[in-house]
Formats: structure tokens, sequence, C-alpha cells
């Protein structure tokens, strides 16, 4: 089977990868590229475990054939952080207890990012119906939401 060469940006850096045409961007992130922050939980973006960024739109990586990603630029849970330094909501997931076995962690990171970036001061409401296409078997939702929220508020603050 031919391969397809893909140019991209994953994380602000160029990348070129091969891939065959039915390969999914999660498969290629964690098989050949090596990023194995985003996790696969479902396999048919039901859960949003590998929940990606690919040209500012939130998207499950396990529907996304990698080819259709030439050209275009990813942010995976790898290039959240400036670093080492945490951000907002990596710090607040940690002291709310939003994690624990870990799978669903890095999905809801990057779905947080992207909410607060969107809105940056959400209602309890607005932040769960965003985050609802994401789930957790362990913490509740609660912790997340919570950390979420206060990572919200400290992210203002910052920026005043």
């Amino acid at each position: 089977m031919a391969k397809i060469r893909v140019e991209t940006t994953i994380n602000g850096e160029e990348t070129e990868f091969l891939c065959a045409g039915d390969q999914s961007l999660l498969d290629v992130l964690r098989n050949d590229l090596g990023m194995t922050g985003t996790k696969e939980g479902c396999a048919s973006g039901d859960c949003g475990a590998c929940s990606v960024i690919v040209d500012d739109r939130l998207v499950p990586a396990c529907l996304v054939l990698a080819a259709e990603t030439d050209g275009r630029k990813v942010q995976t849970i790898e290039g959240v952080a400036k670093g080492k330094r945490l951000t907002p909501i990596q710090q607040k997931f940690l002291e709310h207890g939003g994690l624990q076995c870990g799978i669903c962690t890095p999905g809801f990171i990057v779905a947080a990012e992207k909410l607060l970036e969107t809105n940056p001061d959400p209602t309890e409401e607005e932040a769960r119906y965003y985050l609802a296409g994401n789930l957790c078997r362990c913490t509740g939702y609660d912790k997340i939401i919570r950390a979420v929220l206060d990572a919200a508020a400290v992210m203002r603050e910052e920026g005043a």
C-alpha cells in the first residue's frame, strides 16, 4: 500500500510523516511520532480522550485521518504547557484532584484550554456543556469542572 506524505505543523513545529490513507491522526501521533500524551479511549469519537485541536477546532483524533492534516496546524496535549511550566488549567487539575487514572485527562485539558480561549468566563453550565463530549469514569465531573472554573478565574486575573 502506498504511503501518503504529510507536511503539517504539530505544536508549533513543522512536521513531516508518511501514513496510510486510512490511518487515523491518533495512530500516527502515538505510534509513529511518539506523542503518547493523546490517549485512545473508545476509537469511535465518543469519549474525548483523544481530543486535539486542528486549525482551531476541537476534534477527536481517532476520527481524523492523518492525511487530512496536510498543510494544517495540530495541537496536542504535549503542546499545552510552555516549557516545564504548567498552565493554570493543568495546575488546577492537580490542585482539585481532577485526574485519577489519566486516560481522560489530556483530552479534558485540551478541551478546557479551547473553552477558555473562546470563553474566558464560562458559567458552570457552559463549562459542563462544552466538556460534555469528554467522559471520565474515575473522578466524577465536579472536580474537573471546579478545576476549569478556578483556572478561568486565575487566567482572567493574570490577564488583567
